[in-house]
């Protein structure tokens, strides 16, 4: 089965952080898949340009030298094509900015141009840059007149530290920009999994139905990483876990699995029901957190066969309460949700890489069988975003033979390596295109991001109240003991982190 392509309409790109990790290894190979598969389509009639700013003196030459290096080091073998390659190469040039002065942006505007034609042009603004100069670049964006009506801002995370940092950041883009032309980007919302977690709900009628605290035990939404902070360490000791994932990756997750079904399957429908499902979380404070929140810190271990150091001994601190590691219980206070627990965990350094939701339906009300209650288990719906995208169903089915009525558990297994004949295109290539049509549904609004900081901000001042200090656990294990206490209380237990759901 192959997929239809539609073409975009001419854009100019302008990331900002052109020679940083994110263009390297996502943005630069997400462009050459587009245009290799002639989503972007470029002429003399109809050109594209991707222009790189940053800092760093850099030559065209020289810049497009980096992008042929990114993509041989970040795009299959298979899928690099030299004329593609050429053609794309060809697509670039670069700029040298500075965004705390006005440096630069001049010769930017002139590069882009500054006629009516230019200004009708799409135009992407990629901040691909640390969150400190979020700011300034959007002033000098303004302010040298490049926030035209057809002109775009994406925005990577984090926004804000706390809900008053990203109400502040808001406001600053919103002097700029219309709501309509800011795309927050989180890149999980782009993943063909968590597309398909809306088509499996919304576009079949089995299982709206049962979508419900009447058929569901519970809910279960893991992420797992094996690789510790990197060179991200004095960043990560300021953020952690709670702020660097479950604000935004693992929220946005718990949305699309509670949401109503939206009036109509367009941005601010779609915003407004994930919207309702943050405002009805249930808060934690001082007299809920230690029960419901747990807080951990890797230790040196081995993850992948390799040991790996602890920690603190990657960082520039001697001692830190930062969690690389966080379970938690929410609860959705609703009609739908009341009484269905979602469990959250994420931490890094942990035995595999894997992030999924788990659905976990209620037993049989009565089992005809006789005897095999212990061989009966409750239904599960499995949707792995990484690795291995797909959905399995287990079902329980007669166990083939003679000599009575033997079950076994099996999946029903949609994989999409297996069903579909086309390569899986990676989140960034969905989202650049989503942007340069205008699609917000996949980006989080303002007010989305304002209300997860509502509901977390008290979490992370009481963990500060209670002194709830982050436990250790060892790299490559499953996290700490309590998260599995914190569930076991329940009379559940964790999907395995195996890989293998």
């Amino acid at each position: 089965m192959s997929t239809k392509i539609i073409p975009v309409a001419p854009f100019d790109f302008v990331v900002f952080g052109a020679t940083g990790d994110l263009s390297e290894r996502k943005l630069i190979p997400a462009l050459y898949h587009r245009l290799q598969v002639g989503q972007i389509v470029h002429s003399k009639e109809a050109p594209c340009r991707i222009i790189g700013a940053s800092r760093s003196k850099m030559s065209r030459k020289a810049f497009q030298d980096f992008a042929r290096k990114a993509i041989q080091e970040h795009v299959a073998p298979e899928d690099i094509e030299d004329e593609t390659v050429k053609t794309f190469l060809s697509l670039l040039d670069y700029i040298s900015i500075d965004a705390t002065t006005d440096a630069g942006w001049q010769e930017l505007k002139e590069m882009i141009g500054e006629t009516p034609e230019d200004e009708a042009r799409i135009r992407l603004f990629y901040l691909a840059v640390g969150p400190t100069v979020f700011p300034p670049i959007v002033d000098r964006l303004a302010s040298f007149g490049l926030n035209s009506s057809n002109s775009r801002l994406v925005i990577e995370k984090p926004i804000g530290r706390d809900l008053e940092s990203a109400q502040q950041l808001n406001d600053t883009v919103g002097d700029a920009f219309g709501e309509h032309q800011v795309f927050r980007i989180d890149h999980y919302l782009g993943k063909e999994t968590v597309q398909n977690l809306m088509a499996l709900r919304f576009a079949n009628i089995m299982y709206e139905p049962v979508w419900n605290n009447a058929h569901i035990d519970h809910v279960q939404i893991t992420v797992a990483e094996t690789l510790g902070v990197g060179t991200r360490g004095n960043y990560y000791d300021k953020a952690g876990a709670m702020r660097d994932m479950v604000q935004n990756h693992l929220l946005q997750l718990l949305c699309l699995t509670a949401m109503e079904p939206p009036a109509r399957f367009d941005a601010n429908a779609v915003r407004d029901e994930k919207l309702k499902v943050l405002r009805a979380l249930t808060p934690i404070g001082t007299d809920e957190v230690k029960h419901l929140t747990v807080r951990g810190q890797y230790r040196a271990g081995a993850t992948d066969g390799e040991a790996v150091p602890a920690y603190l001994d990657v960082i520039d601190a001697e001692e830190s309460n930062t969690e690389t590691f966080v379970a938690l219980k929410a609860e959705v206070s609703n009609w739908r949700w009341s009484g269905v627990p979602f469990y959250l965990r994420t931490g890094k350094r942990l035995a595999t890489k894997v992030s999924e939701i788990v659905v976990q339906f209620k037993p049989m009300g009565h089992n005809i069988f006789g005897r095999v209650d212990d061989d009966l288990e409750a239904n599960k719906l499995v949707i792995r975003l990484q690795p291995n995208e797909g959905v399995k169903q287990y079902l329980m089915i007669k166990d083939p033979g003679p000599g009575g009525m033997r079950f076994r558990e099996v999946p029903l297994d949609m994989s999409f390596a297996d069903s579909f004949d086309v390569r899986n295109p990676d989140a960034y290539e969905r989202l650049i295109m989503d942007v340069v049509r205008g699609d917000q549904t996949l980006f989080m609004r303002r007010d989305e991001v304002e209300q997860a900081w509502k509901w977390v901000d008290p979490i992370i001042d009481a963990w500060e109240e209670t002194n709830q200090t982050a436990v250790s656990y060892s790299a490559g294990s499953s996290g700490p003991p309590k998260s599995f206490e914190m569930i076991t209380r329940d009379g559940r237990s964790w999907n395995a982190i195996d890989g293998n759901s």
